[in-house]
């Protein structure tokens, strides 16, 4: 995990506010400790030296890996677990390919079109770039960092509908975030989210909305950086998430596609998938989110957890999930 999130041994008189940038690690080494595991918690931030030297000391039979980023980078994550691939040593989460796939958002969706898989039209823009928008392209568009996740940088600003708001959000992208940009359509309709386990057999967990009961009418619905990460603007927006009231034929669509889109960008482990249910009823993959987090009491947790799947003995599967990638290499 990174240095600044090891937490500490207790949460006792301590906000939600100071407790939520490092909950979700805190709530793993607590579950893995339920569990029986000796768990020895490692802060790094860029130094592989520490991670090797960890390693020789501990001898952990799996890496539990909570990284986001390595060296300032969220790709090069990927490079690090090849490193201990390359060691045979065990980790949970997604694979190296798996995860190179997923951190460039326009890779993703052109894997994802290539295997058929319905996805929003998009083009991207690099840094330095002019504007040109596709003419199949028709507006509302929505602009998001082609590389950044967690909704870094997303608001209802996002969402243009003409080419000066296009263009001036492209810019923001470029100058204020540092990365290219993508520009997907904007499918109006329902959030909805799916958890998917496992390596080559793979599980889904019950399909999980997010709603915004507050919501200004005829603001764009987006799951933006303040509705994922401020807990005075969750409540403000009236943020509720809960399983989603489907047919029987679109849950077992959404089912389908997670699965095909696990498979077709080659991920393992676990992954959570981002949908749109369009006005229509058709089904739209967003974004898939391989080592999403493992918060106790967020979406994947609860998903889990109505599947009969207690939250210690959910890391455990995940765990075993690493051991059985690994043994599988």
């Amino acid at each position: 995990m990174r240095e600044d999130f090891v937490p500490p041994e207790s949460i006792e008189g301590l906000s939600d506010k100071e407790i939520k940038p490092w909950k979700g690690e805190f709530d793993v080494r607590e579950g893995l400790t339920e569990q029986g595991h000796a768990v020895e918690v490692l802060g790094v931030d860029d130094d592989l030296d520490a991670i090797d030297a960890a390693l020789r000391r501990f001898r952990p039979h799996a890496v539990f890996n909570l990284l986001e980023e390595f060296a300032r980078r969220e790709s090069a994550v990927a490079f690090l677990l090849g490193h201990f691939e390359l060691r045979g040593q065990p980790y949970t989460g997604c694979n190296p390919v798996g995860l190179l796939y997923a951190a460039d958002k326009a890779r993703q969706q052109r894997v994802l079109r290539q295997h058929r898989i319905p996805t929003p039209g998009f083009f991207n823009v690099a840094r330095g770039k002019a504007v040109v928008r596709p003419r199949r392209m028709d507006f509302p568009l929505i602009v998001k960092s082609q590389t950044s996740h967690g909704s870094i940088g997303l608001t209802q600003a996002s969402v243009v509908t003409d080419d000066a708001s296009l263009r001036e959000r492209v810019r923001f992208v470029h100058d204020e975030l540092g990365t290219d940009a993508i520009v997907e359509r904007y499918i109006h309709g329902r959030e909805l989210y799916i958890g998917v386990m496992g390596n080559h057999r793979l599980t889904t967990l019950p399909v999980w909305e997010l709603r915004l009961e507050n919501l200004p009418k005829g603001a764009p619905f987006v799951a933006t950086e303040k509705v994922k990460w401020d807990l005075t603007y969750q409540e403000r927006v009236g943020l509720e998430t809960g399983p989603a009231d489907l047919t029987p034929e679109i849950r077992a669509r959404v089912e389908r596609v997670a699965k095909r889109a696990y498979r077709a960008l080659e991920q393992s482990g676990y992954a959570r998938m981002d949908f749109r249910l369009a006005d229509d009823d058709r089904v739209y993959l967003i974004e898939s989110n391989p080592n999403c987090d493992l918060t106790y009491g967020e979406d994947f947790a609860k998903s889990a957890e109505l599947a009969g799947i207690e939250y210690p003995v959910l890391l455990e599967r995940i765990v075993g999930l690493g051991e059985r990638w690994a043994k599988a290499r």
